[in-house]
């Protein structure tokens, strides 16, 4: 049985005319274990599906299941015990005021769990800061920091789920690739079941076992990633997302060059 499972899932936001179908009957599966992603332009729905299965939007229509249990808009909270996220942006999601204890202590407070000194002290060691940051705030921390403590977090109730809504986008690249090393340790270590959302094709080959493409909404294909390091698409959306990813190309560049030199000499 999947530990996550996804079917037709819709959400719209807005009425009438200026209603937008955000996501649009979407269905896919995550082993557990896995790591799934959802990759595509922004806009096309993938942080709306994030928010969807962690309970933060409560509009949608379909079915999610989750370790085997249909859920409801509305979830219990036992539910934030089994799935936690990772936000994109390290400066937004902390509290500016809170010291890191705080952060860390207001979940275990939530919860009821004991050992609070021993549980902070053993994820902020996981997440590679140890018990220096205990007590510094957010202005203290680079933002590499800031978002080690904000995994720590999704971390400390100890989760079978882990949903990761860009969690490197908004910082330095010097910085992402210690970031995507830090997740998929933690995932190997922990046995945690993932989705990555990503419009970075490179970091959701790093990272997942299989992945969705989207656009509009809609998921146009599901491939893995040796299909991806293949160059193996079957639509025609992915192959041009591919094409993108891979940069400047200098072939690409000198045919809309010759193109564009014989609409100007027929102009002409």
């Amino acid at each position: 049985m999947a530990m996550i499972a996804v079917e037709d899932l819709s959400v719209a936001f807005g009425s009438g005319e200026s209603l937008v179908h955000a996501v649009d009957g979407v269905s896919f599966q995550v082993e557990a274990g896995d790591t799934f992603g959802l990759v595509g332009e922004s806009g096309c729905g993938k942080s709306t599906i994030l928010r969807a299965l962690s309970g933060l939007n409560d509009h949608w229509h379909g079915q999610i299941i989750i370790d085997g249990a249909r859920l409801e808009p509305k979830r219990q909270r036992s539910f934030f015990k089994k799935v936690q996220m990772v936000f994109q942006d390290p400066y937004g999601s902390l509290h500016p005021r809170h010291t890191v204890n705080t952060t860390l202590m207001e979940p275990i407070a939530i919860h009821g769990l004991d050992r609070a000194d021993q549980r902070i002290a053993q994820v902020l060691e996981q997440v590679g800061l140890g018990p220096a940051f205990r007590f510094r705030y957010p202005h203290q921390l680079s933002g590499g920091q800031r978002q080690r403590v904000a995994i720590a977090r999704a971390l400390i109730l100890e989760p079978k789920i882990l949903l990761l809504d860009e969690p490197t986008s908004a910082l330095d690249v010097s910085v992402q690739a210690e970031i995507l090393n830090l997740l998929a340790d933690i995932r190997s270590q922990a046995r945690l079941t993932c989705i990555l959302v990503s419009h970075d094709l490179a970091v959701i080959a790093h990272m997942c076992h299989r992945l969705a493409v989207m656009n509009q909404g809609k998921i146009y294909e599901e491939l893995t990633v040796d299909d991806l390091a293949g160059n193996r698409p079957r639509h025609s959306y992915t192959r041009q997302l591919l094409q993108a990813s891979l940069g400047y190309d200098r072939r690409l560049a000198a045919a809309a060059t010759l193109a564009d030199d014989g609409l100007d000499s027929g102009a002409a």
